[in-house]
């Protein structure tokens, strides 16, 4: 039976949990890839983050000023922001079974979900979110009013994108930012994350880490022996009949265990590690980067391996996570009832997510939902 009207849902409604320890297990890195600023839609696979090159010293750092990506992914593929992610991961790997997968989403939107569940997480949190049923999986898509912001000259604003730009060293020409994939289990659901990363660290002479995490190392082994390139390496992939986004082959793969999270600050109002915990734990980021400033100018900066305290505040907000699974399967039968699609709200200051059915065109190209109905390859 169709849903015919808003099904409201509060915090409250998962007090009942069973208290059992729940945790994210089992993290593979599956793909990436970076955007490349081109006339079409172009994405290049695998890609690589930047490299983070700190200068030597303390260094004054300009202003942010200019047009900065909100939601990149909506900007320059707006028919379907959450097809790159399939691109990128059936180009790596072409046989990975989607129907194993319960949930496909972006970093921010589980952030979101936190912040129902638990407001103080991520203060003053309303949003949209699009999800659509396929088989038993859901794919869940933010919306952004605003999806670029422009900072005049001389506006006061902060100055994260330009420390990024004297602080990190672009890998791929015409990179304006990188995206992975992972997957993991938690909670009886297995997750399959999109988030952007700043950057990573060197540990050896070619500029890539050599230390991969073992539950990265099997799915990256064969990956790392192939996708070294050298410029005349780069060839051009089109996607499908109809499609609009371009692939590129190019870059090289850098495990997990070196990607990092940067954050800038006034020395006044430092960076507490709860401030950007969740974001971490959602993407199991281990290293940040916490630099300070009095008036642009930055004292050298270090890389900080937070694997410990993500995992202390993982501990710490067991009450909050066990919520998340339930929350998420709940949206997924509602979904199902609304026939497939829906979309989910927190208005500002309510306390509550309503989910009503969605009229709207499919998230994806027609040729991508055919994975789902794909025999599995035989043992």
């Amino acid at each position: 039976m169709a849903l015919s009207q808003i099904v409201e849902i509060l915090p409250g409604d998962f007090d009942d949990i069973e208290a059992t320890s729940v945790s994210i297990s089992d993290v593979k890195h599956l793909s990436s890839y970076n955007w490349i600023s081109a006339r079409s839609p172009t994405i290049a696979v695998p890609g690589t983050p930047a490299r983070w090159s700190p200068p030597r010293g303390p260094q004054q750092v300009k202003m942010d000023s200019g047009v900065y990506f909100i939601a990149e992914n909506a900007i320059r593929n707006p028919k379907s922001p959450v097809e790159p992610l399939f691109r990128a991961l059936y180009f790596e790997n072409p046989s990975f079974d989607i129907r194993s997968i319960d949930i496909v989403t972006d970093r921010n939107c589980i952030r979101q979900l936190l912040s129902f569940i638990n407001p103080s997480l991520e203060k003053g949190q309303h949003f949209t979110l699009h999800a659509e049923v396929v088989n038993n999986t859901m794919i869940l898509c933010r919306t952004e009013k605003q999806k670029r912001q422009f900072i005049k000259p001389g506006e006061k604003s902060g100055f994260g994108h330009n420390f990024e730009k004297k602080y990190t060293t672009h890998r791929v020409k015409g990179s304006t930012s990188h995206h992975r994939i992972i997957s993991y289990s938690f909670g009886a659901l297995k997750f399959l994350i999109r988030h952007e990363t700043d950057g990573y660290v060197a540990t050896d002479k070619a500029g890539y880490s050599n230390t991969v995490n073992q539950s990265t190392s099997d799915s990256l082994t064969g990956k790392m022996k192939s996708v070294s390139l050298s410029q005349s390496d780069v060839s051009l992939h089109t996607t499908p009949a109809g499609c609009k986004l371009s692939i590129r082959k190019d870059g090289k793969a850098v495990p997990l265990a070196s990607t990092l999270e940067i954050k800038t600050r006034t020395i006044k109002r430092p960076l507490r590690m709860k401030d950007v915990a969740a974001q971490l734990w959602i993407s199991q980021t281990p290293k940040l980067v916490r630099a300070y400033h009095t008036e642009g100018n930055f004292q050298p900066p270090e890389v900080e391996d937070v694997t410990s305290e993500v995992k202390s505040w993982e501990e710490l907000h067991q009450v909050d996570l066990r919520k998340l699974a339930p929350l998420i399967q709940k949206i997924i039968e509602i979904t199902k009832e609304c026939g497939g699609t829906a979309v989910i709200k927190r208005q500002p200051q309510s306390k509550k997510l309503t989910i009503e059915k969605a009229h709207r065109d499919r998230m994806l190209p027609m040729d991508l939902y055919d994975k789902w109905n794909e025999k599995k390859p035989e043992l």
